[in-house]
């Protein structure tokens, strides 16, 4: 009896292992092969006065493979019709914390995705793209891979923010200028968060937190739950931007 559960859960987790697998297989071949055709993308989270537009493919999905197997669990639910095709549907779900989760449609002859869903915690539509048409087949496109966090950053980070407590599987990947202040991009591998130290403060709006800290303002911007949002900045003992300075670099300067 004790030999057949062990099987069992060993298969269980070669199964999920391989769904893993066959997603970030996918996510690869979309940087270099897409589906196009006639795409619906609907955007609700951040509101915009439009939410739905139409395009002509899926926008690109932004995933760092090590984050992504760190931090979700990945199973395959099925296989289902999107735009007259077979697609593997995909879930995948955050380990930890309260970052949105994801549905993934993968076409099963082509190996890339024709559509994605992202809720919140709570199970909220924040944003849903798929193909309604498809094209015969797929076309060419160069997307290179985001490029890998500066050694560092974190500690950086940790200096110019003590007392920040960033959510559970978010990290520090990137830091540009933003107007007199500096802006940090997190991500938990491909939900994505902003943090902002300006010497301005930003508007009230759901998925926003921000305070004062001595002469300036420290924001958190995310698909993430409001009290998860200023939780991470209440410990925040004092604000100096310059650690981050030697990380900066312009929007442009990314390949």
């Amino acid at each position: 009896m004790t030999r057949s559960l062990t099987l069992l859960l060993l298969t269980l987790g070669t199964a999920h292992a391989g769904d893993l697998e066959d997603v970030q297989a996918a996510l690869k071949q979309a940087r270099t092969q897409v589906a196009r055709g006639q795409a619906e993308v609907t955007v609700l989270f951040p509101p915009r006065a439009t939410p739905t537009r139409a395009a002509a493919q899926l926008p690109t999905l932004t995933a760092r493979p090590a984050l992504l197997a760190r931090n979700f669990s990945v199973t395959r639910t099925g296989t289902e019709q999107v735009a007259g095709r077979d697609a593997a549907r995909f879930t995948l779900t955050p380990k930890v914390g309260d970052a949105a989760r994801w549905t993934l449609w993968v076409d099963l002859r082509w190996n890339v995705p024709l559509a994605f869903e992202e809720r919140g915690a709570d199970g909220t539509l924040a944003r849903r793209a798929a193909l309604t048409r498809v094209q015969s087949g797929t076309a060419r496109v160069t997307r290179p891979a985001p490029p890998a966090a500066p050694a560092g950053l974190r500690a950086a980070l940790t200096r110019a923010l003590p007392g920040l407590r960033l959510p559970p599987g978010f990290t520090p990947v990137g830091v540009q200028p933003r107007g007199q202040g500096l802006e940090v991009a997190l991500t938990d591998g491909l939900n994505g968060l902003t943090l902002v130290v300006a010497p301005q403060d930003v508007k009230a709006a759901p998925g926003v937190a921000s305070r004062r800290v001595g002469k300036v303002f420290v924001w958190l911007v995310g698909n993430l739950p409001q009290p998860t949002l200023q939780a991470a900045l209440a410990g925040v003992r004092s604000a100096t931007p310059d650690p981050l300075g030697t990380f900066s670099t312009s929007p442009d300067s990314n390949p």
